[in-house]
């Protein structure tokens, strides 16, 4: 009959882990507090509330089909289909086909011959993008940096030096740069405000006041950071206009340096002179910066075809059309080579990011060999098929994990949310499902991330319910104080009639007695934790005073103890030679009248009572195994062998009294399974699939009644056996 009895303090196991800061970069968990109540508060996202980083999402790059061959790649991200004619080539550093076709000699007279110029609209033969090339999307001409530097760690600035570096950082670096960074402090500002009004709340609460007066502190740093994060807003959309303003520069100068080109082909100087102004202009090209995305591809068809006419008319010889020929197939081999190793790399996002790169340098190289080319294309377009498919396979299997991700933690929502409505009346329950609460939360801690959409919506759902949990457990604690000093002063009238009772030599009134004292000392719950043990051990001390009298008492009558022994022995031996017969009933009847007669019988001697109790109950067993009956009728009968046994124990009382309330609590637990699964039935829709789980839940409540039946038949056995005391 011992008493697990609640602290004062309630124990609130909730997760304690800062704000997301960053999509990647996440905090480790706070550290717990634990004073009278240990409380932990949820993150206000889920990625920070995990110590794995937030997985790679799909870039938003069109797939497109590779071509079969380099030369249907021209609106691709492949690079032109090369000339078949044998006019000498050259190659530039921005990657155009730089080809010629030669004029007749000179010397005869001859026109050069030039080409028409292609239109930026239209999809020329040279037209270049790169492999699954978005116009839609930015982000494709933007470099990937080989190297991240880790973030800045804030968490140990206080808030003072959080605004301070705020400041810092917004007024001397591009906004560009110190967007993650600006997150992160503001993170961890808001966390130590929140830290703080916390920290207030519960001092003035410790005080004495009262929770409808408490006011909230408005610190004069939260004014200060809202006026920095506008301030970086701002400088933000200032950046982005420059930058916008300075690619349409970049794209002006660009064809400006196309028309120069094409004037090129107008001068009477030498052609050495010439070229080396076209090669100026080509460096020019190269030194100025990125355009925007929805030009790019018309301007890189003009300057190609620009350069094409040059190279017609300046007629470079061949020797240095093959000579650039070979240098160009050598890169391209290279860049084949790396392709082909990135098939190695074990994360298909790097290896795709590292792709693009690639096919930015194999359209910057230029024509190759005419007897090499289809050769080189397609290793190099086999090498890119294999690492998009990779690339495309990786995400689709993270889209069909993360939807697993999210029915999983759905159903941990939903199971919270189910325990914040259950109606609570004793620190028991409560602390019984505060620790299926932490256990749910643990194993939200192991799943992994849902879609992106539905992430923070999801674990807000789970956060809210677990608050909302803990919430009302710290409120039905708070309500309990006065209730827990009224069960102190029952318990202590119980201790005193049962004090009183303790000597007592009028054995079955004072033994009826105390059972219900007992019994009421179940039913009143826990009183506060400075008192429990103490007022515990005053109770036990009276009762096992009186009991162990009892026993002494009852222990002395062994005048009849070998007569009842020989009694005993000879009904083992009628039931070893038991004959059942064809009559089921009648047989089963016979036996439970041997357990009347055994039970009849009084105390054999100490040392034959086990060996003695041990072969009846085996005889009596087989005897019923062999009967046909239910299985509820073959446990009723062996209980109450088992309370017989019990009986010549006089320690037993307080074992089955024990043993009884655990019968009351189950009975009164299935009886609310019942109603549960009884409305349950109501919401389920009339289809097929319904009438299967109709059908199961019918079972279930079934099965549930007969296990009352055989519980309820229990609990009256017990109660008989103490009347008859």
């Amino acid at each position: 009959m011992n008493e697990k009895n609640p602290n004062e303090s309630v124990r609130d196991e909730q997760f304690t882990i800062p704000e997301k800061t960053g999509e990647t970069n996440m905090e480790k968990q706070a550290e717990v507090t634990d004073e009278s109540v240990k409380k932990e508060t949820m993150p206000e996202n889920e990625a920070a509330a995990s110590d794995e980083k937030v997985p790679d999402q799909e870039p938003q790059v069109k797939q497109e089909t590779l071509p079969e061959n380099e030369a249907g790649a021209s609106d691709k991200s492949v690079p032109d289909q090369e000339r078949q004619s044998s006019d000498p080539v050259s190659v530039d550093a921005e990657g155009g086909r730089d080809e010629i076709s030669h004029a007749a000699d000179n010397a005869e007279g001859k026109k050069v011959r030039t080409r028409k110029r292609v239109s930026a609209s239209g999809k020329g033969k040279h037209a270049e993008e790169p492999v699954g090339h978005d116009h839609n999307n930015p982000m494709q001409d933007v470099d990937l940096e080989d190297i991240e530097l880790p973030p800045v760690d804030y968490s140990g600035l206080s808030k003072n030096e959080l605004v301070e570096t705020l400041e810092l950082i917004i007024d001397n670096r591009p906004p560009n740069e110190i967007k993650d960074d600006v997150e992160r402090i503001k993170s961890f500002f808001h966390k130590k405000i929140k830290q703080e009004s916390e920290e207030r709340r519960k001092k003035f609460l410790e005080e004495g006041g009262k929770a409808e007066d408490y006011r909230v502190y408005v610190d004069p740093l939260e004014h200060r950071v809202k006026e920095l994060l506008e301030k970086f807003r701002s400088k933000k959309s200032d950046f982005g206009k420059i930058q916008e303003a300075e690619k349409n520069e970049n794209l002006r100068k660009k064809y400006d340096i196309i028309d120069r080109i094409k004037d090129l082909v107008n001068r009477e100087e030498s052609i050495n002179k010439t070229f080396q102004e076209f090669r100026a202009l080509q460096n020019e090209w190269h030194s100025i910066g990125i355009v925007p995305q929805n030009s790019l591809k018309d301007l890189w068809e003009n300057y190609h075809h620009a350069v094409e006419m040059f190279y017609d008319y300046i007629k470079i010889n061949k020797e240095l059309r093959d000579l650039d020929l070979r240098k160009n197939l050598e890169e391209k081999v290279k860049l084949c080579e790396k392709a082909e190793e990135l098939m190695l790399e074990p994360n298909p996002v790097v290896a795709f990011r590292a792709l693009q790169d690639y096919h930015n340098a194999w359209r910057e190289i230029g024509p190759v060999p005419h007897e090499s080319k289809n050769e080189i294309w397609e290793r190099f377009r086999e090498a890119t098929a294999k690492i998009n498919k990779r690339h495309h396979e990786y995400f689709e299997n993270q889209k069909e994990e993360q939807r697993k991700n999210l029915e999983a933690k759905i159903a941990l929502c939903e199971k919270v949310e189910e325990l914040v409505n259950e109606d609570y009346k004793t620190f028991k329950e409560f602390d019984e499902k505060a620790e299926i609460v932490v256990e749910l939360q643990k194993m939200w801690r192991t799943i992994g991330f849902a879609p992106r959409k539905q992430n923070n919506k999801i674990y807000q759902r789970f956060r809210e319910a677990c608050d909302a949990f803990f919430e009302k457990k710290r409120s039905f604690y708070a309500d309990s104080k006065e209730i827990q000093m009224n069960n102190l002063q029952r318990k202590t009238d119980l201790c005193v009639q049962a004090e009183a009772l303790q000597e007592s030599t009028d054995w079955k009134p004072a033994t009826d007695a105390l059972i219900k004292l007992q019994k009421e000392w179940k039913e009143i719950g826990p009183v506060p934790r400075k008192h429990s043990e103490k007022i515990w051990k005053r109770f036990r001390k009276a009762c096992d005073h009186f009991f162990a009298r009892k026993a002494e008492y009852y222990s002395g009558l062994d005048n009849s103890y070998e007569d009842n022994l020989k009694a005993k022995e000879a009904i083992i031996e009628e039931l070893e030679s038991f004959a059942a017969g064809n009559d089921v009933q009648e047989a089963f009847n016979r036996l439970k009248d041997i357990q009347k007669r055994w039970t009849d019988i009084g105390f054999v001697p100490l040392n034959r009572k086990e060996e003695i109790n041990n072969r009846y109950r085996n005889a009596l067993n087989k005897q019923f195994d062999k009967l046909k009956i239910g299985e509820e009728d073959k446990s009723l009968l062996r209980y109450r062998t088992k309370l017989e046994t019990l009986k010549t124990n006089p320690r037993s009382v307080r074992k089955l009294t024990t043993e009884r309330d655990k019968f009351i609590q189950k009975i009164k637990q299935l009886e609310n399974d019942i109603v549960l699964w009884e409305n349950n039935i109501g919401f389920f829709a009339k289809s097929p699939s319904a009438e299967n789980m109709i059908r199961e839940v019918q079972e279930k409540i079934n099965s549930a009644k007969k296990t009352i039946k055989t519980l309820e038949e229990k609990v009256r056995l017990i109660d008989q056996m103490g009347s008859d005391d």
